[in-house]
């Protein structure tokens, strides 16, 4: 299954040679640079690009087009080369052509196997004036390799890009790409024909261009473009999602079959014609004046899923916007009022009597006008979020929904793993009647701790230690459960280690429905069988990835995703068992093996800067209302809460119950 990424998410590689497929709505210039283990690129020569597309190990277009195909052979790159950024660029203006990429489609990039299968894609959203972007980047990690979505866009363009590269005399490099691609422009492969209706599938062939890099002339600016073959001979891969995107350019047209003229037909031989994605609902029009109804699912996306995942993160991003609007508003007002008192009363004679009294009170006043115009213009963004959340919030997905959603009532084992997993919801102060659903795609990449020690809750309800490590095993569980309860029967396994026995109450619904492997792990022993079963699992698949022989491992071989709940840590646990365990919050999430924590941080302190590292790559999460989850993009400190299930509810027996039933159905 394609790994559909998000920005900074990554995905392993199990093949050395690929194509990476780059379509966009415009012609842009494609760039591939080699970089060492620190990421450096020691100069020109390690750099493809179209008046050098190829390196050893590597090639790149010679053309600017709105469709390109990169081969890679990861087996034949230098020793010294562990990264290989995919970089985009808009061609240089010349009176014609968009100028940012926030005019035009998001551009996809795939990276696929030589058959044309996906093995992972990235749609590059929220780019705005930028006009190149590194999109993708491959690197080696202890010998094998993985791909990353980067994403990082550059207004300055390739030079701008290339000089934060640290790349020697990067403009120079910028101006011979840039001037390589002028004298091919007249050449450029321009957007594909929209997609012929449903009525008229007929073939249209034409006679293909000599490719730019054979000779046999320059097609006039506006003709066709060649269509290049596909690497390796073999026909490209399916189109990826995001909306009605043209098939890759990638099979040959026939000659014998070809007119003079005629459009070129985009679509593959072989591939049957997919009907796009219905359009999304729309509501009906507003009252002149009036802002529009909410509908839930407006976003884009192929699937409803997929638009109310994009909906609710688009929620989070107008709130995160709003919200930081307003504070910037607010400081403004208090800088200025400030700043005004300074200036009048910086002259003595202004600091008594009432005209000091009357500079105050003046400043005083344009600084709760502009703050009251920053709360009206906040209450009317948020009557907009509320209501919209209103209409979304019962139209989500069981992954998606609250545990006290209608959803849960109904609920059957699905049989696709879904797009991503609700976590609890997200808020902020100023808006406390808002709470955003937290999404985190599936499959994990990243473990979980749930901190069962002192929290900065504001009603200081939880200061029992023992209250605290219960609510937090039964945080553990419900997002277990959920985990459980979004995959397919028998494709993710849930394992306990409970040293001491104290999760025995908490654990109940997990153990009296039989959804887990095996009973919980207690004592030492415990411990490290469980921890060294699982170590073998993560070594047996990296070495099956590496050599490309999934087929050769051990007959009855677990395949399903495994998640290990640790409980009480760190009694238990000795050196030995903490190694393990940090190798398995590592290298875990890419063998099919993830974490769950259940800890107090100052309790697992005593082992020293050993577990640093294990707490920063977890998610850390409270069973409690905290604000501890900070937002890089504005700078906002969200208050999490965590998705229990309501007092006296049933709903997580009956799920796990339907959950057991259907993985003894699923045993053969």
């Amino acid at each position: 299954m394609t790994a559909e990424l998000v920005r900074g998410q990554n995905h392993p590689l199990s093949q050395s040679r690929l194509e990476i497929r780059v379509s966009a709505g415009t012609p842009v210039v494609t760039v591939a640079a080699l970089g060492d283990e620190d990421g450096r690129i020691h100069g020109a020569e390690w750099v493809a690009h179209p008046g050098s597309p190829t390196r050893p190990g590597l090639e790149v277009s010679r053309q600017a087009a709105a469709d390109h195909r990169l081969a890679v052979d990861l087996d034949a790159l230098a020793d010294a080369v562990h990264r290989v950024g995919v970089l985009l660029a808009l061609p240089a203006p010349a009176g014609q052509g968009p100028t940012r990429f926030g005019t035009v489609a998001a551009p996809f990039v795939a990276v696929t196997g030589l058959d044309g299968t996906e093995v992972a894609s990235y749609t590059i959203t929220g780019l705005e004036a930028e006009t190149a972007v590194v999109a993708l980047e491959l690197y080696r990690r202890q010998g094998a390799w993985k791909v990353r979505a980067v994403g990082q866009g550059y207004a300055g363009g390739l030079a701008e890009l290339l000089t934060d590269q640290a790349l020697p005399q990067a403009r120079r490099l910028a101006g011979s790409i840039e001037e390589a691609v002028a004298r091919g422009l007249a050449r450029s492969v321009q957007a594909p024909p929209p997609r012929p209706s449903e009525g008229d599938r007929s073939r249209r062939a034409a006679t293909p261009a000599p490719h730019s890099d054979q000779g046999g002339g320059t097609a006039p600016r506006g003709a066709p473009g060649p269509v290049p073959p596909a690497y390796g001979g073999q026909p490209a891969g399916p189109p990826g999602r995001g909306g009605a995107r043209p098939a890759h350019p990638g099979g040959a047209v026939d000659p014998s079959t070809a007119t003079v003229g005629g459009p070129i037909d985009y679509s593959h031989p072989r591939r049957p014609s997919a009907a796009p994605p219905p359009p999304p609902p729309t509501a009906p029009p507003a009252p002149p004046g009036q802002p529009a109804q909410p509908v839930a699912g407006d976003a884009t996306g192929w699937s409803m899923e997929e638009r109310l995942y994009n909906q609710v993160w688009g929620m989070f991003e107008d709130l995160a916007r709003t919200t930081a609007a307003y504070r910037s508003a607010v400081d403004f007002a208090e800088s200025r009022m400030d700043k005004e008192l300074e200036q009048v009363l910086s002259d003595p004679r202004n600091r008594i009597g009432g005209q000091g009294d009357a500079a105050r009170e003046a400043a005083g006043a344009r600084q709760a006008e502009l703050a009251d115009r920053a709360r009206e213009a906040l209450d009317r963004d948020l009557a907009q979020l509320v209501a919209e959340a209103e209409v979304v919030e019962p139209a989500l997905p069981a992954a998606y929904a609250h545990w006290d959603s209608p959803v849960w009532h109904a609920y059957r084992v699905p049989m696709e793993i879904p797009m991503a997993l609700r976590l609890g919801d997200l808020r902020l102060p100023e808006a406390d009647r808002i709470r955003i659903p937290m999404l985190l795609r599936l499959p994990l990449e990243r473990g979980l701790w749930i901190d069962s020690g002192r929290t900065d809750a504001p009603d200081e309800s939880f200061t029992d230690a023992h209250a605290m490590r219960r609510l937090a095993m039964e945080t553990a569980v419900a997002h277990a459960a959920r985990l459980l309860a979004v995959h397919p029967a028998g494709e993710f396994t849930v394992h306990v280690v409970d040293p001491a026995g104290s999760g025995a109450q908490p654990l109940v619904p997990l153990t009296r429905s039989g959804v887990l492997a095996a009973p919980p792990a207690q004592g030492a022993a415990g411990v490290a069988e469980v921890l060294g079963r699982l170590t073998q699992r993560v070594d047996l698949v990296q070495m099956a990835l590496r050599g490309s022989a999934a087929d050769s491992l051990p007959p009855g071989f677990d395949t399903s995703q495994q998640l290990l709940i640790v409980n009480d840590f760190p009694h238990g646990f000795d050196d030995r068992a903490v190694n393990q365990l940090r190798y398995l919050a590592d290298e875990g999430p890419a063998s099919g093996v993830h974490l769950m924590m259940v800890a107090d941080r100052e309790e697992a302190a005593g082992y020293g800067p050993l577990l640093d590292p294990l707490w920063r790559s977890l998610l850390r999460l409270t069973p409690v209302a905290g604000s501890h989850l900070a937002d890089p993009w504005v700078g906002h400190a969200w208050t999490y809460e965590p998705p229990l299930v309501p007092p006296g509810s049933q709903v997580l027996q009956q799920v796990l119950t339907r959950v057991a039933e259907a993985r003894r159905a699923w045993r053969p």
